[in-house]
């Protein structure tokens, strides 16, 4: 075995998403025997997604809405590698990492999120990507400190109008709010524009739903540009389908994403995006040692919304089915949810509840998102 010592097998996670948080946690209530298992996640603690939205509105601080990775990892058991992978060799079994020596591994699992997508020409370079969501929060400070300190109108523009577009938008406007109208300042001179290429916001949302945040976004002044695809971003301003340009001062960026590109590099069956093609055993469709779970999967023949739902739920399974291949046992399928919960925040204290058709609003929905929330990262945070 190539990752071996002395025919010990080694797993290596590669990622510190929410599916690997969950494995570590269930390695840490029953190690896994005869086997050492190795983390390489490229930060100490780790964002979860779900508190970003307030986050950024200011309701929480960094250390609240992270998971710190190192204390779970020593619970567990697991030899913690704070470095970034950056390659692959399938067939001699290594990672490659950015700082240290390649790290070899028999049965190899992945959740690294998701990569900016830079299909539109200036995207890259010019706006700012919310995943992957720890590098995010690094620029968004640059981003919130300009905003503070300008006192001429200035455009922001989110592109995305999907849920966590709405969200991040919202947020944002929030948080310059009432960090200006603590000092006495105000905040007329900041303009909010929403950038859409569908025909609606929240389009995977029901129809009451998106009726609730299409007045919320009038409500705040926020201007919505539905069925205008940006199809390139400068410095200052960015083109839309219609051939319209529009200045913005800062864009925040949250339409799909793409893969990291050293995965199909590698030689791992992968799709149009680069995303991992996997089984609903979560296990590659190419290289049976290799498994993959979060926003970085691609899974045959069920198309899945890149949602921290499903990473959270897919660790359980994942962390059964590596243990199984470890041990050589029959693994068993991933079955994902057909319906979920979305507690989508409106910036300030106020959360709306969408499930299929059910639509629920209020400040109560915020509270039950916070303890929701709350109780998730304490879950994995007390040790």
């Amino acid at each position: 075995m190539a990752g071996t010592s002395l025919n010990i097998p080694h797993v290596v996670l590669i990622g510190g998403g929410h599916s690997h948080v969950a494995v570590l946690e269930g390695l840490g209530r029953r190690p896994l025997p005869g086997a050492r298992v190795t983390l390489i996640s490229r930060d100490v603690k780790t964002p979860y997604s779900g508190m970003l939205p307030g986050l950024i509105a200011g309701h929480y601080t960094r250390d609240e809405a992270h998971i710190d990775l190192e204390p779970l990892a020593r619970v567990a058991g697991v030899e913690a590698v704070f470095d970034e992978a950056v390659g692959l060799d399938l067939v001699t079994r290594r990672v490659h990492c950015l700082a240290r020596p390649p790290i070899g591994y028999d049965v190899l699992s992945i959740n690294i999120g998701a990569t900016p997508n830079t299909r539109v020409p200036g995207s890259l370079e010019h706006a700012v990507p919310v995943k992957p969501i720890d590098r995010f929060l690094g620029r968004w400070d640059a981003v919130c400190a300009r905003l503070h300190e300008a006192s001429a109108p200035r455009r922001v523009a989110v592109v995305g109008g999907g849920a966590g577009g709405v969200e991040l938008l919202l947020a944002v406007q929030y948080r310059m709010r009432t960090q200006l109208a603590r000092e006495g300042r105000s905040a007329a001179h900041l303009e909010y524009h929403l950038f859409t290429a569908g025909d609606t916001i929240l389009p995977t949302h029901n129809a009451t739903v998106r009726r609730v945040f299409r007045r919320i976004l009038e409500q705040r002044g926020v201007v919505v540009h539905a069925g205008r695809a940006v199809t390139e971003v400068l410095a200052g301003r960015l083109r839309t389908s219609d051939g319209v340009t529009h200045g913005a001062d800062e864009i925040l960026w949250t339409t799909e994403a793409s893969a990291a590109p050293w995965l199909g590099e590698a030689g791992l069956a992968v799709d149009a995006e680069g995303f991992v093609r996997v089984s609903s055993r979560l296990q590659s469709i190419s290289h049976p040692e290799v498994f993959a779970a979060g926003d970085v999967i691609a899974m045959a023949g069920m198309p899945l919304p890149k949602s921290g739902v499903f990473a959270v739920r897919q660790g359980p399974p994942l962390g059964r089915n590596l243990r199984r291949a470890v041990m050589g046992r029959p693994l068993t399928s991933y079955v994902p949810q057909r319906t979920f919960l979305n507690l989508i925040s409106t910036g300030d204290k106020y959360a709306v509840a969408s499930r299929g058709r059910l639509a629920l609003q209020g400040a109560w929905v915020w509270r039950m998102k916070d303890w929701i929330d709350r109780r998730f990262v304490r879950r994995f945070s007390e040790r």
